[in-house]
């Protein structure tokens, strides 16, 4: 046991025994877990065992690893709310390398009061799972096993404080927040500039979902005057029928040098197909353009521009636990992968529990 999963362990020890004490006295705090462990074949064979730079889930290859392992105490009163989650496995260990070490442990920890007697309007502050996007580290909770190119390139968590405010037939939903930068714990040196976001969910009917997010600020040192502008939209379709669909369209601009703004774009599209009760199959087909290397440096001509097809099986074994494997295959406009490669196929499984 590495010294990072054994402080893992001692804080979630200690935090399920505060908790546990709480669940009988109080009775008003919630307690649950989640463990995720996956096996991942990379056809480029990588020595290091590592899979292209722009993944940050389901990073190691051909070996049996944890991707993520979260524990997590929830509070709830009338005008009150906290969330506290402890996390382990590669999904912290990559995506969080460049935040302090002891912010890499922290999955979610905030606070919440609620601003209005009548209505459900909420002033939230800490780190809290990020605004943007359809998916999130969680697999249990995203319709394919691995993350799409859009997803692991936007952010996963933010640091700030978001006012939210829901309807009373709890189909809209809006959100601004005030965050310390983009997917960041502690704020970037030499940048002093907040950032902004805004979230606008609705669900015109109980099957359909529409969503619009963005962020714009700045993450880069105040000294190269960058602002990034990013927006994301998605539509999602889940109507009783077996078959639903997933759209989804994130653009963004940014400097790429010290003078010139650039453009990165990426569509994605996932239909769901439910043979029975327990399983389940998805395709999604993903385009990712990022010519000027702006969110991911290839230093090659063209950038990064790469189409991705994948396919999943899902099977539910229990109400808790499930079974997923997913092919996938990237192919890119120049040579960006392992042996001078335009190609890259790799292969998942992994098993998920929720507590």
């Amino acid at each position: 046991m590495n010294k990072h999963t054994k402080i893992v362990a001692g804080l979630m020890l200690c935090f399920s025994t505060i908790l546990s004490a709480q669940v009988d006295t109080v009775g008003i705090f919630n307690f649950s877990a989640y463990a995720e462990v996956y096996y991942s074949y990379d056809f480029a064979n990588p020595n290091d065992h590592e899979k292209p730079n722009f993944i940050y889930n389901h990073k190691r290859h051909n070996e049996v690893n944890g991707n993520l392992f979260v524990l997590k105490g929830n509070y709830t009163e009338r005008n009150i709310r906290a969330n506290l989650a402890l996390m382990s496995g590669n999904y912290a260990q990559y995506n969080l390398s460049s935040e302090p070490t002891w912010a890499q442990f922290m999955y979610e920890a905030n606070i919440g009061a609620k601003l209005s007697k009548k209505h459900s309007l909420w002033l939230d502050a800490g780190i809290m799972p990020s605004h943007i996007g359809f998916e999130s580290a969680i697999s249990a909770d995203c319709w394919t096993l691995t993350r799409s190119i859009l997803a692991e390139n936007s952010p996963y968590y933010e640091t700030g404080v978001k006012l939210s405010y829901v309807n009373s037939k709890e189909n809209l939903s809006l959100a601004l927040l005030v965050l310390n930068g983009w997917q960041r714990i502690q704020r970037l040196d030499h940048n002093q500039q907040p950032s902004i976001g805004f979230q606008f969910n609705y669900k015109p009917l109980d099957f359909v979902t529409i969503n619009y997010s963005n962020f714009i600020g700045t993450v880069l040192p105040d000294s190269l005057d960058a602002l990034r502008s990013f927006h994301n939209f998605y539509l999602q379709f889940e109507p009783k029928s077996k078959f639903s669909l997933l759209l989804g369209f994130d653009i963004g601009t940014d400097k790429f040098n010290s003078t010139d703004y650039g453009i990165w774009y990426s569509p994605v599209a996932i239909i769901r197909y439910a043979i029975n009760n327990k399983t389940r199959i998805a395709v999604r087909g993903e385009y990712y353009n990022d010519k000027q290397q702006i969110i991911i440096p290839t230093n090659t001509t063209n950038g990064f521009q790469v189409l991705s097809l994948s396919a999943n099986l899902d099977f539910k074994i229990n109400k808790n636990t499930q079974f997923r494997i997913e092919g996938k295959v990237f192919q890119s406009k120049d040579n960006i992968f392992l042996e001078n490669q335009n190609q890259n196929y790799s292969i998942t499984t992994n098993l998920t529990i929720r507590l």
